[in-house]
């Protein structure tokens, strides 16, 4: 228990708490509206957003690994949560998200925390992307309040029931959303400490409770009062069948809650130079989710945009995080009856934003026109996104990524046949690759230079270089290795098929400038005792000079080649 607080509350004074106290307040204005509208475009009531974002909030700032972290219902979960919703219903919801912590705290708990950083940022950009398409796209119909709306788990059937409804728009609602969207625009220009969504719903409610009353569906209307009280505790149905129903929807949810927290942590640590323990922020994160469904509360991760705006706000510890928790809850005890008469069409405009923000067209549009792969991987990704699923669309644009990768790092093994350049330009006997040509090529010693990793994308490529050496049935191969950081498994396989096909002709392998780590894989797998101890050199000249003692000097009998120095004199003699 020690360890949970260690470091993180040192030196906490009371003119820290003071700074706390603003930061979560200002926080927790934020978050309510959010809360509650990330909860409606998820399928689900309300309130469960509002439960979601103190009971998450404040165990993910208790327990998590980042100072400054804000936990909730975000963005990111819509369209995946909508999805369970519709197909499994919403206590089946719960139950995904519980399992979803489950998983994120086995994560953290067996350190994968780290792994992060290996998906690739056209993955991220352009499922995010596609992301904001589905929440930008899912408010259209309460901006315009069209009426007798079905909601359907895929983008282009919503984009059908759209279409179909237009004619049912309503005047009363199209002026309360933009009214809000208007507000939210200018108010961070006008009054930039105060926070925009909660300004536009305020103001747009106010108008519309007051000059077209029961004109405009609103929170009550469709979802009924929001309750005063505590939720209720409560333990979901939780069966074998159940469980396998739901491991594909928790591991997407437990997926997209991990990359969420913990990009939200790394922003969070470029804004205060600070580290956070990534493994330690997935157990707090999987704890939140673990104990929120026993309460109503829909799947939480770390909120980028609140964490942003807890730092921005003066927050110098956790007590921030908790202390928005406990605001939201006092707000929902205290302001719940006036919450009941919001407009859908004064929220819708909220997400629209969000969905704006989050869509990061300016890095998305950047990346595009780059015209590589990365671009092939981000446009991939966002269409899959909001044309078929974010599980496929991560899926697929991960092996897409990884393919690309593989191919740019076999572009990057360079085997190149060398010889000593004895050139008067050069005069220094050192290894170039245009010292050797038609007229200068030695027919025993062939020597090559390997620069780059030995991998499973790029161990045929050396193979079928070395493959003329065999071949020609040459007495020795020289291999320049000290610009091999590494082989995989493959490469180990390629690399031992050139050494048994050579060694079968009777020739001898000499490797140089092998690195430590390189050696040990070599020892590890056997090449190192196949090619012989005595045959590894530190240089290349040492390894030169052992092959000339393997020479047939019988056929430099009338060679021209000339390759090394000592040619010259082996000729003489055989000529005398």
């Amino acid at each position: 228990m020690k360890s949970l607080f260690t470091g993180r509350y040192e030196g906490y004074s009371v003119h820290h708490l003071k700074k706390d106290l603003i930061s979560g307040i200002i926080v927790g204005i934020v978050a309510i509206p959010l809360a509650m509208s990330f909860a409606i475009a998820s399928g689900v009531k309300p309130e469960y957003g509002i439960y979601t974002a103190f009971i998450a909030g404040i165990l993910i700032s208790l327990l998590g690994g980042s100072k400054y972290q804000i936990g909730g219902p975000t963005g990111a979960f819509v369209p995946i949560l909508l999805g369970v919703v519709i197909s499994y219903g919403y206590e089946n919801l719960l139950i995904a998200g519980l399992m979803a912590g489950i998983i994120l705290c086995l994560m953290g708990i067996f350190k994968l925390g780290s792994l992060i950083k290996f998906i690739p940022r056209p993955v991220t950009i352009g499922f995010t992307a596609g992301i904001a398409v589905i929440i930008f796209t899912g408010q259209i119909a309460n901006f315009l309040g069209l009426t007798n709306i079905k909601r359907h788990e895929y983008f282009i059937d919503n984009v059908k029931e759209i279409v179909i409804h237009i004619g049912t728009a309503n005047f009363y609602s199209v002026l309360t959303a933009i009214i809000s969207l208007i507000i939210i625009l200018i108010t961070p220009k006008v009054l930039p400490k105060v926070p925009g969504a909660l300004a536009g719903i305020v103001v747009s409610t106010l108008i519309a409770t007051f000059f077209f009353s029961g004109q405009v569906a609103t929170i009550a209307t469709a979802y009924g009062q929001i309750p005063n009280t505590l939720p209720n505790f409560a333990i979901p149905d939780i069966t074998l069948e159940r469980i396998q129903l739901l491991i594909g929807p928790a591991f997407v949810i437990a997926m997209l809650g991990g990359i969420e927290s913990l990009l939200s942590a790394v922003v969070a640590d470029g804004m205060t130079n600070t580290k956070h323990n990534s493994n330690r922020e997935l157990v707090g994160q999987g704890i939140a989710n673990i104990v929120t469904p026993f309460f109503g509360g829909i799947p939480a991760t770390g909120a980028i945009a609140r964490t942003a705006t807890n730092i921005k706000t003066g927050a110098v510890s956790p007590i921030s995080g908790i202390i928005h928790g406990v605001f939201v809850l006092v707000t929902l005890l205290l302001l719940a009856p006036f919450a009941s008469h919001i407009p859908l069409a004064s929220m819708a405009p909220v997400l629209m934003v969000v969905a704006w923000n989050m869509s990061e067209q300016k890095h998305f549009t950047h990346i595009v026109k780059l015209k590589t792969g990365d671009s092939l991987v981000l446009i991939i990704t966002f269409l899959l996104t909001v044309f078929t699923s974010l599980t496929l669309a991560v899926e697929v644009g991960l092996v897409l990524a990884v393919v690309l990768f593989a191919k740019r790092m076999s572009e990057k093994l360079v085997v190149t046949k060398v010889l000593p350049d004895h050139s008067k330009e050069s005069g220094k006997g050192k290894v170039q690759s245009h010292a050797v040509h038609q007229k200068r090529d030695c027919p025993q010693i062939s020597i090559y230079t390997i620069e780059g990793p030995l991998f499973f994308g790029a161990a045929q490529t050396f193979e079928e270089a070395i493959v003329s050496s065999i071949q020609h049935q040459q007495k020795v191969l020289i291999l320049r290795m000290s610009k091999v950081p590494f082989l995989d498994t493959t490469g180990e396989a390629y690399f031992g098929n050139v050494i048994k096909s050579f060694k079968a002709q009777g020739g001898t392998i000499l490797v140089t400038g092998v690195q430590d780590e390189l050696k040990l894989a070599l020892q590890n797998n056997g090449l190192y005792a196949e090619i012989g101890e005595d045959n590894f050199y530190p240089h290349t000249g040492e390894a030169i000079n052992k092959a000339l003692s393997y020479l047939d000097t019988n056929k430099c009998i009338g060679c021209k080649h000339f390759a090394f120095r000592e040619c010259q004199d082996l000729s003489r003699i055989k000529g005398q």
